[in-house]
Parts: C-alpha cells; structure tokens; sequence
C-alpha cells in the first residue's frame, strides 16, 4: 500500500507492507520538494507511479518498484535552453512569527549568490483556503535567478502546509496571523542577510493580493516593490454583497460582515480600507476586465486611493488586461507575457538591464 502523507510541511511516500507490517518512506535528496502519488491503474502492481518537482528540479515523474525499493526515471519536463539543476541551491529555512509560531520557507538561488544583504529577493505567499503552497520548478523563474534574485515562498498560516490547525489559524478571526506570517518571513530574511529592505520584493495573486494588501498597509517599509494580482483588496463591500455569485460561499474563510465581531475583524485588514497617508513601496497591480472573482474595479479603487492618499514619488502602476479573467491570459504563450511584465518590474527596480 502507498500512502501519500505531509510531515513537517512537506510531502511524503509511505509504503506500507500489509502482509509482513514492513514498511519505509521514499528518500528524496533535496531539502525542500513536492512529491505526489500518480495514477497507478493495477491495482495488484508492485510500482507504483509518482510525481516528483522541486525548486531546481523539473516536472519528473517515476516509477518505482516497491519490493525491490528502486526507481526509475520516466519523464522529465524538458527545459529550453538546457538546464543543471547543480547550478542552484535550494534551502528550506524557519521564521518565527510574532506568537512565536515557527514558520517555514522554501528558498531557491543561483550558486555564487551571496549573503550579504546587497542581492535582490522575490518572496512569494499565498496563505488562504487552506492552499499548500508546495515547492516546485519554474523554467521562467530561471531568468530571475540566473540575474541574482533568490526565489523564496512563505509556507504561512492560512495554508495547510502544516497540517489542518495551519489553515485554522490563518482564517476567520485569525487571518491577521496570515499577513504578520509573512511579515516575519521577510523579516527573517533580512536579519540573515539574504537581503534588504532595498532590495526585497514581494508577490501575491488573487488572496495572495489581499496579502500583499495587508502587509502594504501594515509594513510599508519592508519592501522595494510589490506585485499584487488581481487582489481581493475591498474585503467589507464584496463579502456584503450576497448577491455576487461567490460571497456566501465564502463566509467560512473570511466571516459573513452582517456579524458584528466579524465586520470590524474584517474592517481592520481589509486593505482598501486601511489606506492611509504615508509612504508606499514601488507596486504593480493587474487585473482582468472579465475576472468573475475579483471584479476589475477592486484593484481599480483600490490604487485610485492609494495614488491619491501616499505621500511617496515611488511608481503605482496598473495593469489592466482587457482580454482575460482571475487566470490571467489564457493560451500556451500568452501567460509569458504576463510573467514577462511582471519580472520587467523587478529588474527595472534593481536597475538590472540585459
């Protein structure tokens, strides 16, 4: 019997023997990784298939034998232009968060990246739903990380990275828990020298746009920019409305604002309705005219106040895509422009030019 379990936030591959009561887990060599049971159709086969991904290694998928505990390599994504997954360094680190809640990151950089506070550094989080935010490859993300970036993703409350109490304590009445997670990881990555306020970035779509929100107005002195896409940011007005078609549905993560204790729970983060008058970092927004999730409008009011209320020369931009919907452009090719646009962004910022 194969069982696919988490252990200290990340996945594993128990094997179980029901007749002997023997059993091991797959060994997997990289500190950080996502590996996830496949589809294996004989029921009465002694392989079984799993897919295996990290962040310097492709899209692999295996077969393994688990009597004689071997595996054998059946495809691998193929990345143009070649790539050695030696050439990077993945690490999996730990903050601690304010109530002293230890809080893991997975980190990924090009080897020759230094420690020394100068290099730029992507964080990315998401922290809703109970979404695991699982390591795993990008052969875009190499053009980040080939110019200097490190890449890091903030496993923090409001995910189920760590079990079911992880995503208990990011929602709700907790979900503040979610944004000073990720303050703390950032934090994190600064006290050990990865980084920089002047050099640290941060990315977050969809709830991950209401993170980037929060911690805007919470710690905007933290970062260099922030890209936030297409974020649920007017928290109060939209969870009011019933009539829109994924409100009341969505009362178990954030509240139902008829509630009381709920409305001013929901009033103190929500981040079109915390903007206030001071200094922002450099931020790009998009969104999408047909995204049937968050209404183009959220993220349009939501900078309309900010332009009109920060007290900063840094840039505001918005990108609005005209075509597409809460997936961003759709088709095999499109996407890499969005991608493209994003990583401009960042590089303009740190005045890196080829």
């Amino acid at each position: 019997m194969a069982v696919q379990e988490r252990k200290n936030g990340l996945t594993q591959v128990h094997i179980i023997n029901t007749s002997n009561k023997q059993e091991h887990f797959l060994a997997f060599d990289e500190p950080t990784y996502a590996a996830y049971l496949a589809y294996t159709p004989e029921y009465n086969s002694s392989v079984i298939r799993f897919n295996y991904t990290s962040l310097t290694t492709p899209a692999t998928v295996y077969d393994y034998d688990m009597n004689a505990k071997t595996k054998k390599l059946m495809k691998q994504q193929e990345v143009v232009g070649g790539h050695n997954p030696a050439d990077y360094v993945t690490e999996r680190i730990y903050a601690t968060a304010s109530d002293g809640t230890k809080v893991p990151m997975s980190v990924v950089y090009k080897k020759g990246f230094e420690k020394n506070g100068q290099a730029p550094v992507l964080l990315y989080g998401y922290g809703s739903y109970g979404a695991s935010m699982d390591a795993s490859f990008s052969s875009v993300r190499l053009s980040l990380l080939n110019r200097g970036f490190a890449f890091a993703i903030a496993h923090i409350r409001g995910g189920q990275e760590m079990g079911r109490y992880w995503y208990e304590d990011g929602k709700m009445m907790k979900k503040k828990n979610t944004f000073t997670d990720f303050i703390s990881c950032a934090e994190h990555l600064i006290a050990q020298k990865y980084t920089s306020k002047e050099h640290l970035y941060a990315n977050g779509g969809s709830a991950g746009g209401l993170l980037m929100g929060a911690v805007v107005n919470m710690r905007p002195d933290l970062w260099n920019g922030i890209i936030s896409a297409v974020p649920f940011v007017d928290v109060v007005t939209t969870m009011s409305d019933p009539t829109i078609p994924l409100t009341t549905n969505e009362y178990d993560e954030w509240g139902n604002p008829a509630n009381n204790e709920s409305y001013f729970y929901m009033k103190s983060y929500s981040p079109y309705d915390n903007v206030e008058k001071k200094a922002y970092p450099n931020m790009l927004v998009t969104t999408g005219l047909h995204d049937s999730q968050v209404q183009y409008f959220e993220p349009a009011k939501w900078v309309a106040k900010l332009r009109d209320m920060k007290t900063d020369k840094n840039v505001l931009l918005l990108y609005t895509n005209m075509e597409a919907g809460h997936g961003g452009a759709s088709g095999r090719f499109k996407a890499l422009h969005d991608r493209a646009r994003e990583y401009a962004f960042l590089l303009a910022l740190e005045g890196i030019g080829q």
